[in-house]
């Protein structure tokens, strides 16, 4: 039989459980409001404005896109400050970037763009997607047109005794080859190319800034503009930071002040190749040298490109 000093220990046993399992659930419960205040999407409860910094090389990776498909669908977001500091990319990268801002100002949205101290080329496309543009005074944008470069490395093989031979099905299959100097014709076909997506880009700066198509040719020799030179022939709106974004928002599209700025961020995938990379990215960072993982992904960049890269 069970002494009534037993069932007194029991039940304080029993009791001490009940807390821990109660404090335990309570911790969860922060933890996954936490966790949604945090997600991409779901950071703010209240009525806001979304800001998005488009960084970097621009490739239409999808976490980006991904991202602007959920800004364009939150009810909660009521405008949309872009925050650019690229110098582009690639074509095809801008234009799917391009066409997701374009669907937020399509969801009834406001959006302006702030550049930071590079927008150029596949970065301005971002930003004349944008109902407003900003930029500093000493800000680098422009950069307007397409380039298409490959090496050719045939007197390399040369020097060292080393011939590549190819069977194709057809005589442009693969052209321009690294392998042997460009054909006429390659080169021709090769210029059709980039002249087709510079004649794209043209026509989008033409539509978007409302500028006649013959002086946007005359703008989009490749250069590039500071912020004042670009405001005065029209490739951006207004000289300022955020705050004159802001205040575009208010006064144009009459947004409250009292809208809170909120941060959203893509998802970012893992490493490529796991803990190897990001331990290298570590030690790349420890000794100032990060510019080298930068120069080494703009090394991987393929196809047409929108990018103003003095660095090359």
């Amino acid at each position: 039989m069970i002494s009534e000093a037993e069932l007194i220990v029991d039940r304080r046993r029993l009791k001490r459980s009940l807390t821990w399992w109660r404090i335990a659930a309570v911790l969860l419960a922060v933890g996954a409001i936490a966790a949604l205040v945090w997600t991409p999407g779901l950071r703010s409860f209240e009525d806001h404005i979304a800001r998005i910094r488009i960084d970097g090389l621009i490739t239409g990776d999808q976490p980006t896109l991904d991202l602007l498909k959920e800004v364009s669908e939150s009810a909660k977001v009521k405008g949309v400050v872009l925050r650019i500091d690229s110098p582009g990319g690639t074509t095809a990268g801008s234009e799917a970037v391009y066409e997701a801002v374009r669907k937020v100002t399509a969801s009834g949205k406001p959006v302006v763009a702030v550049m930071d101290t590079v927008a150029a080329s596949g970065g301005y496309i971002t930003a004349i997607a944008a109902d407003h543009i900003v930029a500093r005074g000493n800000t680098i944008t422009g950069s307007i047109g397409v380039i298409f470069s490959f090496p050719e490395i045939s007197r390399l093989l040369d020097t060292i005794g080393v011939r590549m031979e190819e069977l194709k099905s057809g005589d442009m299959k693969a052209e321009p080859s690294p392998y042997k100097p460009v054909t006429d014709k390659a080169r021709a076909v090769s210029m059709e190319m980039v002249k087709d997506g510079y004649d794209w880009f043209t026509g989008l700066v033409s539509q978007r800034r409302g500028i006649a198509i013959e002086q946007v040719r005359v703008l989009a020799d490749g250069r590039v503009y500071t912020g004042r030179q670009a405001i005065a022939v029209k490739l951006i709106d207004q000289l300022g930071g955020e705050d004159t974004a802001l205040a575009w928002l208010q006064t144009e599209k009459k947004l409250s002040p009292s809208l809170e700025i909120v941060d959203w961020a893509p998802k970012q995938p893992a490493s490529p190749g796991g803990l190897g990379f990001a331990a290298a990215d570590g030690v790349l960072k420890a000794f100032g040298l990060e510019g080298l993982r930068s120069a080494a992904e703009r090394a991987k960049l393929d196809g047409l490109l929108v990018l103003w890269h003095p660095a090359f």
